[in-house]
């Protein structure tokens, strides 16, 4: 088989295909490289294949659980993003979603749960008892991120499908290193944070 050289390989024929084949030269050339070729950096490859392809940890806590399910179904259809392969075992996920509120007997196994997944590997709390409490703010609950490092956190009580399927959106920018800005960054208010009395 005899090699191509660059310019053989870039033939291109006219739309309607009244003419032959012909080489582009040129400026001609340059424009159909730039808008056919994509380079990128090996990190932003692996970091877009992983953005792409999470494996959620099947683990419901609580009321928010079943919210969660509904993002699997044909309304939300979470496959659309390619993350449908919910696992049974932690060794096979990279990704939790706390979906519920989270007493203090049930943080160290949820830990464990945690340390037992595969790196790299994310966290999101899903719902109001599992970010702050919520309407169960008492002795026996616990925050998630007070006893692991919370990625992403979806509010409501609990948290319509919508909710969590826009947290999961998030967490893919964020693995992708493209950050959606916060409110203060986004309306120029830095620095209006509210201070301490004794400061």
């Amino acid at each position: 088989m005899r090699e191509l050289n660059a310019s053989q390989l870039l033939r291109v024929s006219d739309l309607e295909g009244a003419n032959p084949p012909t080489a582009l030269e040129g400026t001609d050339l340059e424009r159909h490289v730039r808008d056919r070729v994509l380079t990128t950096t090996l990190d932003r490859a692996v970091a877009w294949a992983r953005s792409n392809s999470f494996f959620p940890l099947a683990f419901g806590l609580a009321c928010c659980a079943m919210e969660q399910f509904q993002t699997a179904g044909p309304r939300m259809d979470i496959a659309r993003f390619g993350y449908e392969a919910f696992r049974a075992s932690p060794r096979q996920a990279d990704l939790i979603i706390l979906a519920g509120r989270v007493s203090i007997k049930m943080a160290p196994i949820i830990r464990r749960l945690y340390d037992q997944m595969l790196e790299p590997k994310w966290a999101i709390s899903m719902g109001a008892c599992c970010s702050s409490m919520g309407v169960f703010n008492n002795y026996a609950l616990v925050p998630a991120d007070k006893f692991m490092p919370i990625d992403v956190h979806v509010p409501g009580c609990p948290p319509r499908p919508e909710a969590l399927m826009h947290g999961v959106l998030k967490l893919r920018k964020l693995v992708q290193a493209d950050p959606d800005l916060g409110w203060r960054e986004r309306y120029g208010a830095l620095g209006t944070e509210e201070k301490p009395l004794d400061a």
